[in-house]
């Protein structure tokens, strides 16, 4: 609507503005040319000392004065005496027109106006004989011939006017069309998208902003559609994980309420078994809980730990596990450093890598964690030498209740959140975590976290 309303503005300007000009124009040239010959009669009139209809013919009869429409000549009194009208003589009648008082005041008096395709111009002006009005000239002119004109440029201005209206209304009609049923499209996509379809694309041609746009929600919904995957599979393994010890604990309490003469030392062993159910049970609903703890935290954890120190504390800690299983498990830092990351965050971290390494080490393998500073990091890397990670299945590791070895996983108590909770623990630390494969055998995690700086160094302690 606003851009019709602006094209209608600039034709109504372009239809108005030329033609008023026009006129005008054709107004002060009627003006100069009539205003002058009046000028000229009544100068010519002025020798007479008494206006009389002989005297005026004789004079009249000298100018020639054939271009004009009619010129008509009074007394005083407003008596016409001279008149070249074709009509009915009006000699002797009385010309009672309103600007005669102005005339005969001494005023030239001049008019024009545009009707009916031609021009009307008249001009009169006072007959002065001795200083004293005597007389009034009339003088008329019908131009056709510039009215003509005029209206040819009026025509031609409505001609392309039209013209430019309709192929502005075709273009228009074009160009909304081919907007509207993009961003139609568009639309529809995000309807449907909204429904639920994340897997719904929308294809936009072009290098505009529309089809910018059009690439922006492609990947929102390609984020979304991840999103939405991630969540049902965490919702489906959180169920499975969830259902897996709480239908051994229900099995193992029917079985005691259901059997009257149990003996105590088979009750007992039942009841352990619940027990150890219940622990992995919470131990699961703490991991789920600090997932969604760490997903609604937008900001990294303030804080910053003596690596060294919380590193140590989670060996002297992990030692004993180690130990049951037979694995040496072994500590390497040659300085100390204080990283930017909370104690607890760090001490996560570090105690859910080693704690991985020692599970799935063969009784009798080893478990090396070393701690390296340098300028601008802290490297906290834990390596063993158990049954390690196959290539493909590296990329995966990351991700919530994935498992390499289900069977062994489930069997180690594992429900396959640690490294989730480890990657989102170091990256809102804003460091960055990697894992590989040892050439001679085992896995290699490998954590680098921004160090704190003091005064005496980058990162080092004081």
């Amino acid at each position: 609507m606003t851009y019709l309303i602006i094209l209608i503005a600039v034709l109504v300007v372009l239809n108005t503005y030329p033609v008023i000009v026009t006129q005008n124009l054709v107004f002060r040239s009627k003006q100069t040319t009539l205003s002058g010959q009046s000028a000229v009669i009544a100068s010519s009139l002025s020798g007479l000392e008494t206006l009389t209809p002989d005297g005026v013919e004789q004079v009249m009869t000298l100018l020639d004065e054939h271009n004009l429409s009619r010129v008509f000549v009074t007394d005083a009194n407003g008596k016409i005496l001279y008149d070249t009208s074709k009509k009915a003589s009006n000699v002797g009648k009385y010309a009672l027109f309103r600007e005669i008082s102005d005339v005969l005041s001494g005023n030239d008096v001049f008019d024009s106006s545009f009707k009916d395709g031609a021009f009307l111009s008249r001009a009169s002006t006072p007959i002065i004989s001795r200083g004293n009005p005597i007389g009034v000239v009339f003088v008329y002119e019908y131009d056709a011939k510039q009215g003509a004109l005029l209206v040819d440029v009026q025509s031609n201005l409505r001609t392309i006017s039209i013209a430019v209206s309709v192929i502005v209304i075709a273009c228009s009609l074009l160009l909304s069309r081919a907007l509207t049923s993009r961003i139609s499209e568009l639309l529809r996509a995000i309807r449907i998208v909204r429904a639920g379809e994340y897997n719904h694309r929308v294809s936009i041609q072009g290098r505009d902003e529309l089809a910018d746009l059009a690439g922006e929600f492609n990947q929102l919904t390609d984020r979304l559609q991840t999103t939405e995957g991630i969540r049902r599979r965490f919702v489906a393994d959180a169920s499975h994980e969830l259902k897996t010890p709480l239908a051994s604990i229900r099995l193992l309490a029917d079985s005691i309420l259901q059997n009257d003469n149990m003996d105590a030392e088979t009750t007992r062993d039942f009841i352990s078994d619940i027990r150890d159910e219940s622990i992995r049970l919470h131990r699961i609903t703490e991991k789920l809980l600090i997932l969604t703890r760490l997903d609604a935290c937008q900001e990294p954890p303030p804080g910053q730990a003596n690596a060294k120190a919380v590193l140590e504390n989670c060996i002297h800690m992990l030692k004993p596990l180690a130990a049951a299983s037979n694995i040496a498990l072994l500590f390497d830092a040659r300085e100390d450093c204080v990283a930017n990351i909370g104690p607890d965050e760090l001490y996560q971290i570090a105690s859910n890598l080693i704690e991985n390494a020692i599970k799935y080490s063969a009784p009798g393998g080893r478990v090396d964690v070393s701690l390296t500073c340098g300028e601008t990091a802290a490297v906290l890397s834990v390596q063993d030498n158990g049954i390690g990670i196959p290539e493909e299945e590296l990329s995966h590791v990351f991700e919530r209740f994935y498992r390499v070895d289900k069977a062994r996983s489930r069997a180690a108590g594992g429900a396959g959140l640690g490294l989730s909770i480890v990657q989102d623990a170091v990256r809102r630390s804003g460091g960055q975590i990697s894992v590989s494969r040892r050439p001679q055998g085992g896995t290699c995690f490998t954590v680098t976290l921004p160090l704190h700086c003091q005064t005496d160094g980058p990162g080092r302690k004081a």
